[in-house]
């Protein structure tokens, strides 16, 4: 989710867009994208998704392996050079599990850890290689103590339990899915002394208070477990005990214990059935109102010796395991070192329907059309390089490991990665390198909405001015609705965080990234990494007919033909540099705010207000008071900004001018300018306390985890108050901006004959 602030970059990047012309292009190949098109087939899709999920597939599963192996000869048999390149990686599996209530209300009891099958839903009763509710790097202990609720156990919900009185040192915590992601829960329960750590599923975020539970309707169900991974990916993805490189047969790992990725404490998902008895036993303070759930008990903060206690036990087996990573190529005829990248990960938690087949069978439904068109004649001018990523879920291992043992050769040679993921029926949503952002649209306007008729884009244009009308008070839609409402507008892309298997290629490798997916009207969270994500689900609630996946594979195959044949440039510079200063002048606000949010909390301490405004009735205590905020430097930045601006109207103005007629010669130059301008955003500093992150522009939030922070070095050291290391951050993204300024008119100088 975007923060409200980052709404009038938005708003600012698609406004003035309209004002930079577009390169001329040669048009697409309309009568080949038909072809493409005709060769789509979504029956088909469902085909293979069932196939595909029809036994557990996670990491390591006799079925993992055998749609590898599947993958490898549908690829080889239509035309592909196809390989498998195995990784040997850190992947933990559980051996002996358990979360019993010792004491309080409702004790004895033991926590089903695993899930019953749905009665209509085949695939849940294939159980035998299914695993247990299990969370991946999390710490094996054994231990038992009282329980604290900590709501989404996010940064806040700490800072209210201070106040509350509440302290998590030595007791196990309890929080439900939801409001950041996953890994943080267990991270923050341990930097705050907690020796253990459960989450689970409330009602109200994905359960019987959004839908009827499955199979009546798509909710999640009261024995609905969520697994996941709790590896610390805000430091760095992949393989925790080799960080940086390649996890070949080979390759050196470091200790479990030496890995700062794998967390110290024993962690596990829990159902709402089973978490339901764990919470009535709380007593101590009734939780604040946000923190109440859907569950039918009054919720409790705990914490207390009287109140509930909680045994959990983990013990996994910490070997390494081979991991399969389908890599298929169509060598380009014209530019064969240049390539296109393609992927979609391939590995569930359980049978992984929606997440992630429902997007790998679109991508294969792209592969066998491309394929076909090469067998009757059709060449790419680039190299076109498929990859079936294994070990996502663990954290994006399989990608990861296969960027990290290539990063030369795909720095050197690598256009642009476009990833996808799950996918369900709804709108499009498109993520990633703001200088694709005009491209992107050109593609949604060919492409028809299968539930409506019109484009993509039509579709979305008039869902978020329908959702701007509705919501006027929501300044995220509102501004959303101005861009749509004006057809002259490109439609924003999104800044991209984590949380797919695009991470290495944007964020470490500094390589053009697209990531994309239909969804908002598929109901998939309920079954979310559950044993309730199959076949059956999916095809019932998610994408009937898989028509989205048909859609997806429309618009991602348009995006790798147009990308791998186009003979100018597709990117537009000046929409990468409007975003930016949208961003800068986000960051100079939060500044603002920063220092006005300390002097109102010192005056406020001053007074006794807190005191005097609290309930005297309840356990309290004041917020700690803030650091003044000093008045920051952004005039290296305000330069660096003007300087991109201007070089990006130069470019794009000399492209649109001059392109048609550049010699093959100045072409080939632009080309050597043009694919390293994306590594110019990185710094070898990298990030604060998380140096593997080296882009400058986007990163996961330290704590948002998936979600993106941009101008992050900057941004994140103000919301921290790390003061100097926003000056820091602000002389180094300055930098990178001019660096990649530089690059945009050594590119400019090679269409001018330079």
């Amino acid at each position: 989710m975007k923060s409200k602030s980052r709404l009038a970059a938005l708003f600012c990047a698609s406004a003035l867009a309209v004002l930079v012309p577009a390169a001329v292009q040669a048009a697409p190949d309309k009568a080949m994208e038909s072809r493409f098109d005709a060769m789509i087939d979504p029956a088909e899709m469902s085909g293979w998704l069932k196939t595909m999920a029809a036994e557990p597939n996670q990491v390591g599963s006799p079925h993992d392996k055998a749609n590898a192996d599947m993958t490898l000869a549908l690829f080889k048999a239509w035309g592909w050079d196809a390989k498998i390149e195995t990784f040997w990686v850190l992947y933990p599996t559980p051996r002996d599990l358990a979360v019993e209530l010792t004491a309080g209300p409702g004790a004895p009891f033991k926590a089903t850890l695993t899930e019953a099958p749905i009665p209509g839903d085949e695939t849940s009763s294939r159980i035998k290689d299914e695993l247990p509710a299990y969370v991946a790097f999390q710490g094996d202990g054994d231990v038992t103590a009282p329980l604290v609720y900590v709501n989404y156990g996010m940064p806040a919900d700490y800072d209210q339990l201070e106040r509350l009185g509440v302290s998590v040192k030595g007791k196990i915590a309890i929080a439900r899915y939801g409001a950041g992601w996953r890994g943080l829960k267990p991270k923050l329960a341990q930097e705050h002394g907690a020796v253990g750590c459960i989450i689970y599923s409330d009602p109200r975020d994905d359960g019987y208070s959004t839908d009827d539970a499955y199979p009546k309707g798509a909710a999640r169900p009261a024995n609905g477990i969520q697994r996941g991974s709790v590896a610390d990916m805000t430091l760095f993805p992949g393989d925790p005990t080799t960080p940086g490189y390649g996890s070949t047969k080979d390759a050196k790992h470091l200790s479990r214990e030496d890995s700062p990725t794998i967390l110290k404490i024993p962690t596990l998902p829990l159902s709402y059935g089973d978490a339901t008895v764990l919470l009535r036993s709380l007593d101590g303070p009734v939780a604040p109102p946000a923190w109440r759930g859907s569950l039918p008990i009054t919720y409790h903060v705990g914490g207390s010796e009287t109140g509930g206690k909680v045994h959990l036990k983990v013990v996994s087996d910490w070997s390494l395991k081979p991991i399969y990573d389908v890599i298929s190529t169509l060598k380009g005829k014209g530019l064969p070192d240049e390539w296109v990248v393609r992927g979609n990960h391939r590995d569930g938690w359980v049978f992984g329907a929606s997440d992630p087949l429902s997007g790998h069978v679109a991508m294969m439904g792209e592969a066998k059309a491309l394929g076909a068109l090469s067998k009757a004649g059709w060449k790419p001018k680039r190299t076109i390089v498929y990859t079936s990523w294994d070990a996502e879920e663990p954290m994006l291992l399989g990608s990861t490991e296969w960027a990290e043992t290539h990063a030369a050769e795909l720095k050197a040679k690598t256009v642009a990665y476009i990833n996808s993921d799950s996918n369900s029926r709804g709108f499009l949503g498109v993520g990633g390198s703001h200088a694709l952002q005009h491209f992107v649209n050109l593609v949604e306007a060919d492409v028809t909405d299968p539930q409506t008729g019109v484009s993509v884009r039509d579709r979305l244009r008039a869902g978020l001015a329908v959702a701007a009308a509705e919501n006027p008070g929501n300044p995220r839609a509102v501004a959303q609705g101005k861009i749509a409402a004006d057809p002259a507008n490109d439609l924003p892309i999104e800044a991209l965080g984590s949380g797919s298997d695009y991470s290495s290629f944007l964020q470490n490798l500094g390589v053009a990234t697209l990531n994309l997916g239909f969804g908002g009207e598929g109901a998939d969270g309920g079954v979310y990494h559950s044993a309730y994500d199959t076949w059956e689900h999916h095809t019932r609630f998610v994408d009937p007919g898989l028509a989205y996946s048909g859609a997806l594979a429309k618009v991602t195959g348009r995006m790798v033909m147009r990308l791998a044949d186009a003979d100018t440039p597709v990117q537009r510079y000046g929409d990468f540099a409007d975003t930016v200063a949208g961003y800068l002048d986000e960051v100079k606000k939060l500044a603002d705010a920063k220092r006005d949010e300390a002097v109102t909390r010192t005056r406020l301490l001053a007074s006794g207000a807190y005191r005097l405004a609290d309930d005297p009735t309840i356990s309290r205590g004041d917020p700690a008071p803030l650091p003044a905020s000093p008045r920051l430097d952004f005039g290296p930045m305000d330069s660096a900004v003007a300087k991109l601006k201007a070089s990006a109207t130069a470019f794009d103005q000399t492209l649109a001018a001059r392109g048609p007629a550049m010699t093959p010669a100045q072409k080939r130059k632009l080309d050597a300018a043009l694919l390293p301008l994306e590594q110019r955003l990185l710094r070898d500093k990298g990030l604060p306390f998380r140096p593997w992150y080296k882009n400058m522009i986007y990163a996961p939030g330290r704590f948002t985890g998936y979600g993106a922070k941009t101008l992050p070095g900057v941004r994140e050291a103000i919301e921290e108050r790390r003061f100097d290391d926003a000056t820091t951050y602000i002389g180094l993204t300055a930098e990178a901006l001019s660096d990649y300024a530089a690059g945009l008119d050594t590119a400019t100088a090679a269409i001018n004959g330079g």
